[in-house]
Formats: structure tokens, C-alpha cells, sequence
């Protein structure tokens, strides 16, 4: 496992509070000034778990996209969907996600790591309603809108198209 380098900032204006993040390859605590040396182990220590964990719920693990679809697919498909295996992909650069019904596969790009929850969330259940319903017809976009964030969701990542310069899916009707 490679060596984390931690930088120290230490703050006068800083009674109380403590916060962490990640820069240029190293992670940056800011601490009061007035800390001990105990306190700022103690503090480091804590503050890495936390990047730790939320950097764990940001980029879920292929194990935990396959607990959450599954947990989806009861939520929004009445537990009908029922997924093989769900993973990370990095060669889908044209799409968020893909899935292969005979086999009940779901792929999801790996540009979704980082996204928020529910836009990842949309993508799952997209995907998830292609193992019931092949083509994007009614009957799959009344499943996909059971999803209640499903038009913000497209809105967002119709953004993340556009900063990336590609051009969007309706493309051919402007």
C-alpha cells in the first residue's frame, strides 16, 4: 500500500474545527493552531478514515453496484430485475452503462465514479428496466420513471455530456 503524505496546516483563526481533503497527490488536515501533537496524530488519523469512507461511498465497489441494484431493483421494479453481476467498466466512453440481458450482466462506465448517488442511482435502474424490457420503448421508460429522479438525473449527466464536449443523444433531431 503506498505511503500517504499528509501536510499540516495549522490556523490561528481556527478554534475549534477540523477539516481534511485531497491535493496533488496529498492529503491536507487543517487544524487549529493551538492542537498538540497528540491532538494532531489523533485528528490525522480521524480525518483519513473520513476521506476513507466518503471516497468509498463515491466509487463503490463492483460487490457493493451489485447490493445496490439489487436493493433498486426492489425498490423501483417490484424485485423483477434480477442482476448476475454488476461492475465497473472503462472502456464504455460513449455510454454510462450497458447491459446484456441473455446473461444479465450491467456495466456501468467508470466516468460515473464520483458522480452524486441518485445520478448513479438512475443509470442502475436504467439499466436494470433493459433486463425486463430490451428496447426504449413506453413500457421501459414507465419503468425507468418509477426512479423519482429520473428527469434530473439525465439532466445531469446531459451536463457532464456537454462539458466533455461530446455531442448529446438527440443530436441527429437538431
Amino acid at each position: 500500500m503506498p505511503e500517504i503524505t499528509v501536510e499540516i496546516r495549522r490556523s490561528r483563526r481556527r478554534k475549534r474545527t477540523v477539516t481534511a481533503f485531497r491535493e496533488a497527490g496529498k492529503v491536507v488536515v487543517c487544524m487549529p493552531a493551538t492542537f498538540t501533537k497528540a491532538q494532531e496524530q489523533q485528528w490525522v488519523s480521524t480525518m483519513l478514515k473520513r476521506l476513507d469512507a466518503a471516497d468509498a461511498r463515491r466509487r463503490p465497489s463492483d460487490d457493493r453496484l451489485l447490493a445496490r441494484a439489487w436493493d433498486l431493483s426492489r425498490r423501483y421494479l417490484d424485485g423483477r430485475a434480477e442482476p448476475a453481476s454488476v461492475r465497473w467498466s472503462a472502456n464504455q466512453n460513449s455510454r454510462w452503462g450497458s447491459c446484456t440481458p441473455d446473461d444479465a450482466t450491467i456495466r456501468v462506465s467508470e466516468r460515473l465514479k464520483g458522480v452524486p448517488s441518485w445520478v448513479l442511482d438512475y443509470v442502475l435502474v436504467h439499466e436494470l428496466a433493459h433486463l425486463l424490457v430490451a428496447d426504449h420503448g413506453e413500457e421501459f421508460w414507465a419503468l425507468v420513471n418509477r426512479f423519482p429522479r429520473t428527469d434530473r438525473a439525465r439532466g445531469f449527466l446531459d451536463g457532464l455530456t456537454h462539458a466533455a464536449g461530446r455531442p448529446p443523444d438527440d443530436a441527429e433531431a437538431l
